[in-house]
């Protein structure tokens, strides 16, 4: 997964966004701001992986049956005459 994808970029903005203000507001250096992007953009790369990871449907290994037929011996439905 490439760390450029949209959605990486957009959750990396978002993380970014207390750093930029802090650094508008003068409480971090301009140094202090461009070192610490890099992180928002590792850190916006992981949550997305993790987003990804965790609503990919697990792959069966075997399949399963949609209906499981009535056993030989029994009725199918014991109100019936």
């Amino acid at each position: 997964m490439s760390p450029l994808r949209w959605d990486v970029l957009a959750v990396s903005f978002l993380l970014a966004l207390p750093v930029l203000a802090l650094g508008l507001r003068g409480d971090l250096g301009t140094h202090d701001v461009v070192t610490r992007l890099p992180w928002c953009l590792a850190a916006g790369w992981g949550v997305v992986a993790l987003l990804r990871w965790a609503a990919t449907p697990c792959p069966s290994a075997t399949p399963r049956p949609s209906a499981s037929p009535a056993p030989a011996d029994e009725d199918p439905d014991p109100a019936a005459p």
